[in-house]
C-alpha cells in the first residue's frame, strides 16, 4: 500500500498518496487535493488522515468499535478512498459483521488504483463469501489431488526407503514407519526430516505401523521381529510388547495396529491370521478372528481401527472390511464390493480412511457407503498406509515409490491460503513485530509453518533482518472467559454454577473474567481463592430478560490481548431464552468469535437438551459442549483447549523506511507458501511519533 507523503513543507501536513488518497493539485490552489474527479478542500484531508491514524491505532489494540467510528469519520472526510474502506472492511470483519465488511472491500476494490490490491480484496471477498455458503456443499464430495511428495531418495542420496505408515502429529507433521531404512522418521510439514528414531540398541527388525496411545505413548509393530517396540511420545524406547510365536499374545509378521479410546492395543497378527488385543499395561487380553461357526476366518488381514464399541479390520485376499465387537464378536461385512486391495484403515471425522492399492477411500462406518477421495499415480505406486493430517492433506505412504505423496483438496489448492495480518507492534521502531494467522479457506488452521513459510516486504522490497519468534500452536497455554446464565431456570442451580467455575478454574486455564448474562450482562468482580469464585457464581440477578448476545460479546472482547488459544465458556441451562439474540445475530456472533480465533465452549447444567444456536456456535468456532457431571468430568474438555490447533505466528523485521517523524504509513506485506499452496496480506502501521 502506498503511503503518506509531504505537500507543504512550511506546514508539515502530510495527505494520501500513491493515487490512494490523490495527491494532485486542484487547479484552484494548493488548499485543495483533487481525488479522482472531485475537488476536496485540503482542511478535509487533514481531518481525514488524523482520523485514520486513530483508526488504525485503535484497531491494534483490539478497539474495532472505536475503529469503525474513526475510519467511518475519515471516509465522510474523504469519501471512497480505497485504504481506507479497505480497513474499515477489517474493522467490520474483527467485529462480526462480515456482511458489511465486504460490501467495504467491495467499495475498495472498485476505487483502488492498484491492480493488486484490486486482485488481494477481490480474493478476500470471495473467500469469506464462500465460507458462508459455497464450501460446505463442497465438502459433501471432496476430491484430492497431488500436492507435493516428501521423497525418501533423490539423484544425490537415500533418506529412507518403503515407508509403510503415516501418523499425522499435532504440529502439522508425522511419524513415518520407514520399513526399508528400518526407522521411524518424523518429518515437518515441508518434508524435512526432524528426528530419526531406530528403536532399542539392536534396532528396529522391519518396522510396518505406528499407534499412539491416549498418553502419548507410541507403539511400533516390527515384522520380521514378531514384536512391538513401546516408546514414549519424544520416540525413545522403553520396552516389547509380546514375542514371535503362535502361543496367546506372540506374534508372526505383526503388522497394522490401533488403539481404542480405551488405551487398549489391537494387533493384526498377520502370519497367524488373527487380531491380538492388549490392555494399556501390556497385558495380554484375547485373540479373535479365526475361523469359526458365524465367521470363516482371516485370509489376509490387513488394516485395522477402533470406533465407538466397533472394531473394523481389512482383509488384502477377500477383498473386505468386516466389523467386530471389541470383545472380538464377528458382527458382520461393512464392505464386501469394489475394493482392490486395501491395507491400513485410520479413522477421520467419524469414517474410515482406507488406502486401497493406489487410490485413497473414505467409508462411513453406518452406510457403508465408499467414496474416492483420491489417486496416486505413477508406475511404482502402493500406497499401504494413509492419514489426515491437522492441515486436512492426506499423507500417503508410497511403499513401492519411496516416498510419502502429499493429497490436498482441489478446491483448498484452487483457493489457497487465508492470510490475514492481525497487528503490527512498532513501538521499538525499526524493530516491528507482525503477528498474523494463516488459515484454509474453511478457516482450520495450517499448523507447523516455520521461518521459510513466510516472506515479508515493505514497499516491493525484502525487509531486513527478517526473523521468526514463534507459533501459537507450540504452546499449551489459553485463556478462558466464562459466561454465566442468569435466568430464572439458572437462579435453582447456583449449586451447579458454582461447581462450574470451581472445576474450570481446576482444569488449569488463565481465567480473564466471569461475565453475568443478565438482563444488563456486567463483569463479576472477582477475588482470590476459590471460595470468592463460588460466592461470584452464586451471587448476581436472575431475570427471564437476560441477554445471552451481551454477555457473550462481552466475555470475547476480553480475551481478545490475551493468549492466541483461547475460549469462552457458557454455563447453561440449555435454553437461549427470549431476549437471547436480541442485538446480535446468530451468524454475527458466531464470526466475532471465529474471525478472532476464540472458540465457544459450553458447560450443561440441568437435564434440558442445548438448543441448535449452541451447538451451532461450537461448530463454527471449534469449541465443543459437554455435561457438568459426565463421568471424566469436565476438566479434560477444558484442558483440550490449549491442545487445539493455532494458526497464530509472530515475526519480526528490521524497517529500513523513513517514518517523516511518526507521521507517515508505512506498509507490510507478508506472503505464506507451503508447497503448491499460497497466501498473502498487505496491511500498514504508523511508528511512534517523533
Amino acid at each position: 500500500m502506498p503511503g503518506f507523503t509531504r505537500v507543504l513543507a512550511v506546514t508539515g501536513l502530510l495527505v494520501f498518496s500513491g493515487g490512494t488518497l490523490g495527491s494532485q493539485q486542484d487547479e484552484r490552489g494548493p488548499n485543495y487535493l483533487q481525488p479522482g474527479n472531485s475537488a476536496v478542500p485540503l482542511t478535509d484531508t487533514i481531518n481525514a488522515r488524523n482520523e485514520f491514524r486513530i483508526g488504525v491505532q485503535a484497531y491494534y489494540r483490539y478497539a474495532f468499535n472505536e475503529a469503525i467510528n474513526s475510519f467511518e469519520r475519515a471516509n465522510s472526510f474523504r469519501p471512497g478512498e480505497s485504504l481506507i474502506l479497505d480497513w474499515l472492511g477489517r474493522a467490520y470483519y474483527r467485529s462480526g459483521f462480515e456482511d458489511t465488511a465486504v460490501r467495504q472491500w467491495s467499495f475498495a476494490a472498485e476505487t483502488t488504483p492498484s491492480s493488486s490490491d484490486e486482485i488481494l480484496l477481490r480474493s478476500r471477498i470471495e473467500t469469506v463469501q464462500n465460507r458462508r455458503s459455497l464450501f460446505p456443499l463442497m465438502e459433501e464430495n471432496p476430491h484430492y489431488v497431488e500436492a507435493g511428495r516428501y521423497p525418501g531418495r533423490t539423484g544425490t542420496g537415500m533418506y529412507f526407503r518403503q515407508p509403510s505408515s503415516v501418523l499425522p502429529l499435532e504440529d502439522g507433521g508425522a511419524w513415518v514407519v520407514a520399513y526399508g531404512s528400518n526407522e521411524l522418521v518424523r518429518l515437518d510439514v515441508n518434508g524435512l526430516i526432524k528426528q530419526r528414531v531406530r528403536g532399542p540398541l539392536n534396532g528396529f527388525d522391519r518396522p510396518y505401523d505406528v499407534a499412539q496411545a491416549p498418553d502419548g505413548r507410541l507403539y511400533v509393530s516390527e515384522y520380521r521381529g514378531g514384536r512391538i517396540s513401546v516408546l514414549d511420545a519424544g520416540g525413545r524406547w522403553i520396552s516389547y510388547l509380546g514375542s514371535k510365536g503362535i502361543a496367546e499374545g506372540m506374534f508372526v509378521g505383526p503388522q497394522n495396529l490401533a488403539v481404542d479410546q480405551d488405551g487398549y492395543l489391537y494387533v493384526v497378527d498377520y502370519g497367524n491370521r488373527r487380531i491380538v488385543k492388549f490392555d494399556p499395561e501390556g497385558n495380554y487380553i484375547l485373540s479373535f478372528g479365526r475361523r469359526d461357526w458365524d465367521f470363516n476366518g482371516f485370509l489376509s488381514p490387513t488394516g485395522i481401527a477402533c470406533m465407538d464399541e466397533r472394531v473394523f479390520i481389512a482383509d488384502g485376499v477377500s477383498k473386505q472390511i468386516y466389523t467386530f465387537d471389541k470383545n472380538g464378536t464377528y458382527i458382520g461385512v461393512l464392505v464386501e464390493a469394489g475394493l482392490t486391495g486395501p491395507e491400513s484403515i485410520r479413522i477421520f471425522q467419524d469414517r474410515l480412511l482406507v488406502a486401497d492399492t493406489v487410490r485413497v477411500l473414505l467409508i462411513d462406518p453406518d452406510s457403508a457407503i465408499v467414496e474416492e477421495l483420491g489417486l496416486v499415480g505413477g508406475s511404482r505406486a502402493r500406497i499401504i498406509g494413509a492419514g489426515m493430517d491437522l492441515n486436512g492433506n492426506i499423507l500417503a505412504a508410497n511403499f513401492q515409490g519411496d516416498e510419502v505423496t502429499v493429497l490436498s483438496s482441489a478446491a483448498d489448492m484452487a483457493a489457497g491460503f487465508f492470510v490475514q495480518i492481525d497487528r503490527v507492534v512498532a513501538d521499538n521502531f525499526p524493530r516491528v513485530t507482525v503477528e498474523l494467522s494463516v488459515q484454509d479457506q474453511r478457516r482450520r488452521p495450517i499448523l507447523g509453518l516455520e521461518a521459510r513459510n513466510f516472506f515479508l516486504t515493505e514497499r516491493n522490497r525484502p525487509v531486513a533482518d527478517q526473523n521468526f519468534l514463534g507459533a501459537a500452536y507450540l504452546s499449551n497455554r489459553f485463556d478462558i472467559s466464562v459466561l454465566m446464565e442468569r435466568s430464572d431456570t439458572s437462579a435453582l442451580m447456583r449449586d451447579y454454577l458454582a461447581a462450574a467455575l470451581r472445576d474450570i478454574q481446576a482444569a488449569g486455564s488463565r481465567l480473564v473474567s466471569v461475565v453475568s448474562a443478565g438482563e444488563t450482562p456486567v463483569k463479576e468482580r472477582l477475588g482470590t481463592g476459590v471460595s470468592a469464585l463460588e460466592a461470584a457464581a452464586r451471587a448476581g440477578n436472575y431475570t427471564p430478560r437476560w441477554r445471552f448476545d451481551g454477555g457473550l460479546r462481552l466475555a470475547a472482547t476480553d480475551l481478545l490481548g490475551g493468549e492466541k488459544k483461547r475460549a469462552v465458556v457458557f454455563v447453561g441451562t440449555g435454553s437461549m431464552g427470549e431476549l437471547g439474540l436480541e442485538q446480535y445475530s446468530l451468524s454475527e456472533l458466531a464470526a466475532y468469535l471465529a474471525n478472532n480465533g476464540i472458540a465457544f465452549y459450553m458447560v450443561m447444567i440441568g437435564s434440558s437438551p442445548p438448543g441448535d444456536e449452541f451447538r451451532y456456535l461450537c461448530e463454527e468456532t471449534g469449541g465443543d459442549i459437554v455435561n457438568l457431571y459426565q463421568p471424566s468430568g469436565i476438566g479434560p474438555r477444558i484442558r483440550s483447549i490449549g491442545q487445539k490447533g493455532s494458526g497464530s505466528y509472530a515475526l519480526s523485521y528490521r524497517s529500513t523506511l523513513e517514518t517523516n517523524f511518526g507521521e507517515d504509513y508505512l506498509p507490510v506485506e507478508a506472503e505464506v507458501y507451503l508447497m503448491e499452496r499460497s497466501g498473502r496480506d498487505r496491511i500498514g502501521y504508523f511508528a511512534p511519533l517523533r
